[in-house]
């Protein structure tokens, strides 16, 4: 607190202290005054001082050290949950974060993850920590889930895999890469986009413009003005496409649409970074979903690609995801996983719970695509 604080009270008038003896620093301790050199300079502006007569009072202002932070605004997504809890009305409703939930308002349980629950209770596991890259079987899995356990890509080792805390924070790993590695390059983004894409790459200090997407007029794709926008921006560009179900619009491109998005991208030596949050809802099928990263991987394209388990799976709190990046070889997959673990550590440390990330690799195990396949779709 920068402050000091004096106060006298006297009723002889050689006792009374003027405010321009204080604020000259002739107040002094030992002197039959009152102590202390308060400033040798022109003032301490922490001082205040009223005269009352023979009185003299002099008091400090507290100033905090934080008096140049200004209060944030709510956030335009999680700021509506807020207000949601601070409502007293009976007949409220949360039309803040989507989420599964029953009749009572309450998180919805997907049986999918009471089996794994219970698989792992049956089984026991330890409170170990993981290594930084997260939990292997986890890695392997989400990969897995995402590519096809017999792509090319998972084959041949060509996917680097680091654990993330569910989309945003693995959105947020990858931005740091590209700060550091590519340093200048821009990313596109839709518009609109889901709310927190401009604040992680304002974050990581990426520079971004936007694509036209959303045409308000036939409330579909724009999708002249998308490929135009693809093709003006400058080479290497960073393309972040959804996967499917676009957010917030839920329109995606048809697949003669992405065949032609994947031309433009590629023509341009652009880098194609996916966010894959609802794998499994836009079809109902987690394959059919996934289409759109496999055909650029396909291509032999290097890519970016961010995912969540908080929609698909129902784990809001647990914060499972992942960031995979495709890569021409191995080698260049082994580098690029290094680099993710190296900036992974000062910024995360330790992902998630690790019985969650147990959850995604035990189900895995019980052929998990189809038990999760039938619950999203029977949610839908």
């Amino acid at each position: 607190m920068a402050s000091t604080m004096l106060s006298l009270a006297s009723t002889t008038p050689s006792a009374s202290l003027s405010t321009q003896e204080i604020l000259k620093g002739k107040v002094r301790l030992g002197s039959g005054r009152v102590g202390t050199l308060l400033n040798k300079e022109k003032g301490n502006p922490f001082i205040k001082a009223k005269s009352f007569g023979r009185i003299s009072m002099t008091a400090a202002v507290n100033v905090s050290r934080f008096e140049g932070v200004a209060m944030a605004p709510p956030d335009p997504i999680l700021g509506v949950s807020e207000a949601f809890r601070a409502d007293t009305d009976v007949k409220k409703l949360n039309l803040g974060v989507g989420a599964y939930r029953t009749e009572e308002l309450q998180p919805y349980v997907l049986d999918v993850v009471k089996k794994a629950e219970n698989l792992m209770l049956e089984r026991g596991e330890n409170k170990e920590y993981l290594a930084i890259e997260g939990l292997a079987a986890f890695n392997k899995a989400t990969a897995e889930l995402l590519f096809g356990a017999d792509n090319p890509v998972i084959k041949q080792q060509r996917v680097a895999t680091v654990q993330g805390l569910s989309g945003t924070g693995s959105l947020r790993l990858a931005a740091a890469f590209i700060e550091r590695y590519f340093p200048g390059a821009q990313v596109l983004i839709s518009s609109p986009t889901w709310g927190n894409h401009k604040n992680i790459f304002n974050d990581a200090r990426v520079p971004w413009s936007e694509y036209r997407y959303y045409d308000p007029k036939t409330v579909g794709l724009d999708f002249e003005g998308m490929i135009s926008d693809i093709k003006a921006a400058p080479e290497g560009s960073f393309i972040l496409l959804h996967g499917c179900a676009h957010n917030p619009t839920g329109i995606d491109p048809t697949p003669e649409q992405w065949e032609k998005i994947s031309n433009v991208i590629q023509e341009k030596n652009h880098i194609p970074f996916f966010d894959v949050a609802y794998q499994g809802f836009a079809s109902g099928s987690l394959d059919a979903d996934a289409s759109s990263v496999r055909l650029f991987a396909a291509r032999g394209m290097e890519l970016f690609i961010a995912q969540s388990y908080s929609k698909n799976l129902g784990l809001y709190a647990e914060r499972i995801g992942a960031i995979n990046v495709v890569c021409s070889s191995a080698d260049a997959a082994a580098r690029v996983k290094s680099q993710l673990k190296r900036i992974a550590r000062p910024m995360l440390e330790q992902n998630s719970e690790r019985k969650y990330d147990q959850q995604v690799a035990r189900l895995s195990d019980e052929g998990w695509k189809d038990i999760l396949g039938r619950t999203v779709f029977g949610q839908m």
